[in-house]
């Protein structure tokens, strides 16, 4: 059975079976940083990949080969104190397309500025309802946002149960001293994610997870232009949260994960001028910042 077919019936029934399902790859780099002991930084690697990798985050069974693929590169660019330490976090995760060898990116963000608290050799630990540090908490809050994406992606508003499992996590990280958790701080944090894609006013977000992944790259394997109309269709989802919220941090990361994407999808000479005018027309109006790299669908350069 091909992997997707396995994915789509994890995300759409619950079993008993409690393996892990997470594929994260940890990296963690301190060349900015001099003169200081950088074990504690292979310590760190060590201790985020198996929080990560050995922790269950919901009751689906998942085999090894169908572990949601993910990475957190945590660039350290500040040692404050003997534990106390501050960098960006880049974060992916990468969801796999039906019949195909490639990996479909559902979200290419760093959150900068991470500041956190670390002891070396002292367990990373986390219970669901405590705030006990913020390194950990932003773990468990990026695990749950990338289940939300991947099932989302699977089944229609699939990943409900995980955002929600996310915003728990915000509201009770309300109190923390670390920023990135409060919505009066940024309108580009772990708060605002969240509730971009928990609004019900924003719920084009969600369909277009949906409609692009499922219904339209899924597709694309056996019946390519039925699978493209989808995607093109999709692409509407994001023109309506554009005319109502242009400035939205989810529909910007939505589109920072797909640029490229969008740009190999409709270069392809198979797709028809008309189609591709409409398209690039589209993506120029609601990502006007990247015209001249969506204009290149048009010249075929």
């Amino acid at each position: 059975m091909k992997k997707i077919l396995i994915l789509l019936a994890i995300f759409l029934s619950s079993v008993s079976s409690f393996s892990q399902e997470l594929d994260c790859q940890i990296s963690v780099t301190s060349q900015q940083i001099a003169g200081t002991d950088k074990r504690v930084f292979e310590t760190l690697q060590n201790a985020m990949y198996e929080f990560m990798n050995s922790r269950k985050w919901t009751n689906y069974n998942f085999k090894m080969e169908e572990r949601i693929e993910c990475t957190m590169l945590l660039t350290i660019t500040d040692r404050m104190g003997t534990d106390d330490f501050k960098g960006n976090l880049n974060l992916v995760v990468r969801r796999p397309v039906y019949n195909s060898a490639y990996n479909s990116i559902l979200l290419n963000w760093i959150e900068k500025d991470f500041q956190f608290r670390y002891v070396e050799f002292q367990p990373l630990d986390y219970a669901e309802g405590n705030y006990s540090s913020n390194l950990t908490s932003t773990m468990a809050y990026y695990a749950y946002v990338f289940l939300a994406l991947s099932f989302d992606s699977f089944s229609s508003n699939g990943g409900g149960p995980f955002w929600d499992k996310a915003s728990n996590i915000v509201s009770v990280a309300q109190n923390a001293q670390e920023p990135g958790w409060k919505g009066y701080e940024s309108q580009k944090n772990k708060y605002w994610l969240v509730e971009n894609y928990l609004n019900p006013a924003n719920s084009e977000l969600r369909d277009f997870n949906y409609r692009f992944h499922r219904l339209g790259l899924d597709q694309m394997y056996e019946k390519v232009d039925q699978g493209r109309n989808e995607v093109t269709e999709s692409l509407n989802y994001l023109k309506a949260m554009y005319n109502d919220k242009p400035g939205l941090f989810a529909l910007q990361l939505i589109l920072d994960a797909k640029r490229d994407e969008f740009v190999n999808i409709y270069s392809d000479q198979r797709v028809p001028p008309m189609e591709k005018t409409s398209v690039v027309n589209i993506l120029k109006e609601i990502d006007p910042a990247n015209g001249s790299k969506y204009q290149t669908i048009l010249s075929g350069k």
